[in-house]
């Protein structure tokens, strides 16, 4: 079988380009048994069950309920479920009523469940809202 057809173009396969994630379809997991001294960084999302002593930026991060996270922590999304201590900067954060988090927190919006200890300090930042308002 010839790769040219008679017209001179190629009978090749197309080649076929690999899907991107998004990282909506994938999320990166630490394990309960995993401990990790050191930064984290993803494009995705990460749900730490271990514990983690560094600093973690993600587009969306859980600490999970039996996770323990000491550093600074940036993502757009945040949900804690165990155990932080250190800084916290997010768009979205939530304290679940499980969480126990010992630290500074930035957020746009904060919400904590009943029941959750939150110790350090809470500063909302308003984002676009704030820049538009200075012009």
């Amino acid at each position: 079988m010839s790769m040219f057809s008679k017209d001179g173009r190629t009978n090749a396969p197309e080649a076929v380009p690999a899907p991107r994630s998004n990282g909506s379809a994938t999320q990166s997991i630490i394990n309960h048994d995993l401990k990790i001294k050191g930064d984290l960084m993803c494009d995705g999302d990460i749900q730490i069950n271990g514990e983690v002593e560094g600093d973690v930026k993600s587009r969306s991060i859980t600490i999970g309920e039996s996770a323990d996270v000491r550093g600074t922590v940036s993502s757009d999304s945040i949900r804690v479920c165990g155990s932080f201590n250190g800084q916290m900067k997010g768009q979205s954060v939530v304290l679940a009523k499980t969480a126990k988090l010992t630290g500074d927190v930035t957020h746009q919006t904060l919400a904590v469940e009943a029941g959750a200890f939150f110790e350090g300090n809470s500063r909302r930042i308003d984002g676009d809202q704030s820049s538009k308002r200075n012009r």
